[in-house]
């Protein structure tokens, strides 16, 4: 999601819920370094493309040739129409089957691994027309050396785009240059120089720009050109949605939500909330099983409402999530959203895939625009690190997006559980289901403001009967989450100062005191990772030299679990009680591991190793399902990271 709309979202007032992780986490703790682009020149030759007429409106726009391993593309056209009036549903018909991800799309991609003749066939349906059409390609064989550039794809005038070239160990391209092959000019971030990425120019119809990589490979210069349909879309009239937002459709084309959800969720044309009567809470209606929660999904691409469909079928035993869910109006996947986010004016759950994915193919559909989460408080002499931990070992996936590779569901499931745990603990917070029966709209966003007036919210009650004791931390929180300016007395409060604030009190995590709402959504996550997953969450406090790192960083204070100390016990059986309280919160929090205290002195690294259970070499074995490619040590996490931070206009911001 690109900053302007990322902030537009947390301008409303006491609305937006915090966001989760991503694949462009600032592991420095400072602010993320503002983007320049510049303009990319003109390639000296252009890019030959087929035009292949059909006896109907469709036109295709193909390759003038196709090698295996390279990724390729078929464009189709609408004669004198709009690509945005029309859905699109591609099949392969011949040749050795493919890895297709975006056959909802305008632009099929690709990759042939074999040579040979490939038939496809397209169904475009729109304005109450539909056209049938099919096309053959033919696959040379691959070339020594060749470059892939990835992915062709349709975005919106407007929308954000990336572009990457693979690397890879044994032929790394070296002497990267990018250029515009064909179509308007294009203002591109080429800092990284294996990575383009840029806004969708504004075009005054559908027009096909393609850009071309190219490199030197094993001492040969090679290219790839890679594709963009560039889409008219509807004025931005918004005031919520302000900057352009993908084409999405609802899942389960046949849901009686479907136009409501185009409508009231993910839309530039968003004016007011929706009513109730129009989308109310899945859990308002007669019907909430799965197929409810499916009727309420919103994706850009296929492959994420089947991934998410299979969480709730196989990896969600104890219908965690299902029963969650039921506090929400909808679920928004798409290739732009960054970070994920819960909001109220909406009542919907917008998920950024980054999280769901779990072929190569489904990543590099993903749009890599920076994630603007900013840090603050450089000038504080302290670091709050986080991390997830199960048997000694990382759970968090932190393989780079430049190692292309599948992950397994083992791989994926802590940061989307985790994710799906503390966005849907706001919505729960908000509307949990003992009060679907009593709310009365017409909005949801009425409701919100009758509860939150009378301080009827689950956060509410938790401050008001447990409230957190350190006003110390709770300034300190306003500098590093909130954007303010650090006091003198601040500025010097050593490691061993925080801690002194930080370890006597009830809070899980340093982000706790940012908001009574993350206080609760902290709460939650953490117990429910703990007893569903025995993923424990260490939090420590740790100097701040120049560079940090695991090893570099020394350990003042520090728990593994501390959603099993005593001093939260309360706390955290209310929050589950008022949510879930079928879970019966008193036994599931005596029933969670005793906290266990890390060694003061020693690096953030050597205090991974303090779980009793197992010795290295069998953790490691029993984690073994975890891809080899993960770092020992991964980028630190500090507190508050996975989560929305504003910068500007944080004083209007109650999340």
């Amino acid at each position: 999601m690109k900053r302007s709309l990322g902030f537009a979202l947390l301008s409303v007032i006491s609305l937006t819920a915090c966001g989760g992780g991503s694949d462009n986490d600032d592991s420095s703790g400072g602010v993320m370094p503002p983007i320049t682009t510049e303009g990319l020149k003109t390639c000296d030759t252009g890019s030959d493309i087929n035009t292949t007429a059909t006896q109907s409106a469709l036109t295709f726009y193909n390759e003038s040739q196709y090698s295996a391993g390279r990724p390729s593309a078929i464009i189709v056209k609408i004669n004198d129409n709009k690509v945005n009036d029309f859905t699109f549903n591609w099949t392969q018909t011949s040749g050795d089957n493919l890895v297709l991800k975006s056959v909802k799309s305008p632009v099929l991609a690709f990759t042939a691994e074999k040579s040979g003749n490939y038939s496809f066939e397209v169904t475009a349906t729109g304005k109450g027309l539909t056209f049938n059409e099919s096309i053959e390609i033919t696959i040379q064989a691959a070339n020594s050396n060749q470059l892939a550039v990835r992915t062709d794809q349709q975005a919106i005038k407007g929308n954000s785009v990336s572009f990457r070239l693979d690397q890879s160990t044994n032929s790394m391209p070296t002497n990267i240059n990018w250029c515009l092959a064909v179509g308007p000019a294009i203002d591109a971030d080429i800092s990284t120089p294996e990575q383009a990425l840029f806004t969708a120019p504004n075009v005054g119809e559908d027009t096909i720009s393609i850009l071309r990589a190219t490199a030197t490979i094993n001492g040969v210069q090679s290219s790839d050109d890679v594709s963009l349909l560039i889409t008219q879309g509807e004025p931005i009239t918004s005031t919520y949605f302000e900057e352009r937002v993908a084409k999405t459709f609802a899942y389960n084309a046949d849901s009686p939500y479907a136009t409501a959800l185009q409508e009231c969720i993910y839309s530039n044309q968003l004016q007011q909330s929706c009513t109730t009567s129009r989308l109310p809470l899945i859990g308002q209606t007669t019907a909430t099983d799965k197929q409810a929660i499916l009727d309420r999904l919103l994706v850009s691409h296929q492959w994420m409402g089947e991934n998410f469909e299979y969480v709730l079928e196989n990896l969600d035993p104890s219908g965690d999530f299902s029963t969650l869910l039921q506090s929400v109006t909808a679920i928004v996947i798409s290739y732009d959203v960054r970070p994920s986010f819960y909001w109220v004016v909406t009542g919907a759950i917008y998920l950024d895939p980054n999280d769901l994915w779990l072929l190569a193919e489904e990543r590099d559909t993903i749009n890599e625009a920076p994630d603007y989460r900013s840090g603050f408080s450089n000038e504080l002499k302290f670091l709050m690190p986080w991390r997830y931990v199960k048997n000694n070992n990382y759970t968090s996936y932190t393989v780079p997006r430049s190692v292309r590779t599948d992950r397994t569901t083992t791989e994926m499931m802590p940061d989307l559980a985790s994710l799906l745990y503390h966005e849907l603990a706001h919505a729960n917070d908000f509307f949990p289901r003992s009060v679907h029966s009593s709310l009365s709209g017409p909005t949801l966003l009425d409701d919100f403001n009758r509860r939150n007036n009378a301080k009827a919210l689950v956060s509410d009650q938790l401050s008001n009967f447990y409230p957190l004791i350190s006003q110390e931390m709770a300034s300190l929180a306003q500098v590093s989450f909130r954007g303010e300016t650090a006091n003198s007395t601040q500025k010097n409060y050593s490691p061993t100062d925080v801690t002194s604030f930080f370890s006597p009190d009830r809070a899980s995590d340093y982000y706790a005191y940012s908001t009574t709402r993350e206080d609760t959504a902290m709460l939650f996550e953490e117990a429910l990772m703990s007893h569903r997953y025995a993923i424990q969450r260490d939090v420590g406090i740790t100097d701040k030299p120049e560079n940090p790192s695991a090893n570099s960083i020394i350990v003042d204070w520090g728990q593994r679990g501390r959603i099993g100390d005593i001093k939260l016990e309360n706390r955290a059986v209310y929050v589950i009680n008022q949510m879930m309280p079928e879970l019966d919160g008193a036994s599931l929090i005596k029933g969670l591991p005793d906290p266990i205290q890390m060694a003061k002195g020693l690096s953030w690294a050597q205090n991974l190793e303090i779980s009793p259970s197992l010795n290295r070499t069998e953790s490691r074995a029993q984690t073994s399902s975890l891809s080899s490619l993960q770092p020992l040590f991964p980028p630190l996490r500090y507190s508050g990271d996975r989560h929305i931070k504003p910068v500007e206009n944080p004083t209007k911001i109650v999340d």
